[in-house]
């Protein structure tokens, strides 16, 4: 009888992992994750997890649905349960928005795919809402527009400080969140199955490198994306870069002791801003740095913001990229899941430790079957990766065995 009810446990929990990874009733049903103090919280337990970035499922979903599916359904079967990807593309040819306010159904509907397919495979989005860089449009392309309407425009650092153009992004925000998901019926912002809303892919400004300019500008964008919907969690899109209100930081830990115009402390004080994020290109941001004084960069950086993100900003944080590139020298699928192991240990131990308050990682990024021409070096494609996948997935386990205690409520 002992045993009969142990393998019945036993089935039982395999078949709730089955259901986890393949859409069933464990995922048809998410509740919005939330914010308790350092912690991301659900249901009011820890909220941990182990996960991804995609940027490329909106544009591959117009043309490819299928592809988008297998490639949830690997990620969810390696237990990878948020991904990060675009809610934006901006100009050119199959853009989202072609110009501004103008946008392709098509492609919409391709994002509202995407919403419905996550949630299907248990997986959670954070949607980006523009990039800082030129691919997929990004601020270029919005000053660009402005120009083109007449507005006196002298860099791409207007997009922060002209009001045409903030109107235009203002507008996007608005067109995206508000938007009624095809598939689902389900408005964006009403849909829990988007963990979170990014205000830019990696914001910098070249003509203010205090930061100053960048906070104004995520002050004001931050408040209104939440004037139209409160139930999402919202975090800048940061790598880290400190600025002028911790100048000693600047000298010691930016890369080079370079100013990117952004200031990680100033801009995550922003009332509206749940969680600070942190991205990490040790081998392309130190190229002349040894591997061991790479290593210890990495590992300073992260101890390092996630001690102020709780201690001196009160808020959890999430490592949004990293990753080894295969253009790396010396390079070698052992090398990247050395590296992939050796960042997955950073991030259990500091969630283990911390209670939760670095409260997961995405790694940069996974890919389908025959993208080649999506490829950038860091691609990870699970079902051919069998080592490096096998790596992700005992880091999925690891971190979805932490979250098993209620977060305390505190403000």
């Amino acid at each position: 009888m002992v045993s009969f009810v142990v393998g019945l446990r036993r089935f039982l929990g395999a078949l709730a992992l089955l259901l986890l990874a393949h859409g069933g009733a464990a995922a048809e049903q998410p509740t919005f994750v939330g914010r308790s103090g350092t912690k991301l919280v659900v249901n009011g337990s820890t909220f941990l997890f182990n996960g991804f970035n995609a940027y490329w499922l909106m544009n591959v979903a117009a043309q490819d649905q299928a592809k988008v599916t297998k490639t949830l359904s690997d990620a969810a079967a390696a237990g990878l349960t948020v991904c990060r990807t675009w809610a934006f593309s901006d100009g050119g040819n199959a853009a989202l928005q072609s110009s501004p306010g103008v946008y392709n159904e098509q492609v919409f509907q391709a994002l509202d795919f995407v919403v419905s397919e996550a949630k299907n495979h248990g997986i959670r989005l954070m949607l980006s809402l523009i990039n800082n860089f030129k691919d997929f449009g990004g601020k270029a392309q919005y000053v660009q527009w402005a120009r083109d309407a007449g507005e006196s425009i002298k860099t791409e650092d207007d997009f922060y400080t002209n009001a045409k153009v903030k109107q235009y992004y203002k507008n996007h925000v608005q067109k995206v969140l508000t938007r009624v998901n095809t598939v689902t019926k389900i408005a964006y912002k009403d849909d829990p199955t988007i963990m979170a809303w990014e205000l830019m892919n990696e914001p910098r400004c070249r003509v203010d490198t205090s930061g100053q300019t960048v906070t104004a500008w995520v002050k004001e964008m931050a408040a209104y994306t939440k004037s139209i919907d409160s139930k999402h969690l919202l975090q800048v899109g940061f790598e880290g870069f400190y600025g002028s209100t911790t100048p000693d930081k600047i000298k010691l830990y930016n890369p080079g002791g370079y100013k990117y115009g952004t200031d990680f402390i100033t801009s995550n004080q922003v009332n509206e801003i749940d969680f600070t994020t942190i991205h990490v290109y040790q081998d392309s941001w130190l190229p002349k740095k040894s591997d061991k004084e790479r290593q210890t960069f990495l590992q300073q950086w992260i101890s390092l913001h996630l001690n102020d993100s709780v201690n001196v900003l009160g808020k959890p944080m999430v490592f949004t990229e990293f990753g080894k590139s295969k253009k790396t020298p010396g390079y070698s699928e052992k090398v990247r899941d050395d590296f992939l192991s050796y960042v997955y240990g950073l991030i259990y131990s500091d969630a283990k430790t911390g209670g939760g308050s670095h409260s997961g990682g995405l790694l940069w990024q996974i890919m389908g079957d025959g993208m080649e021409s999506y490829y950038d070096g860091y691609e990870v494609v699970l079902s051919t990766d069998t080592t490096t996948t096998a790596v992700i997935k005992k880091q999925s386990e690891a971190m979805a065995a932490l979250a098993n205690k209620p977060a305390a409520s505190h403000d």
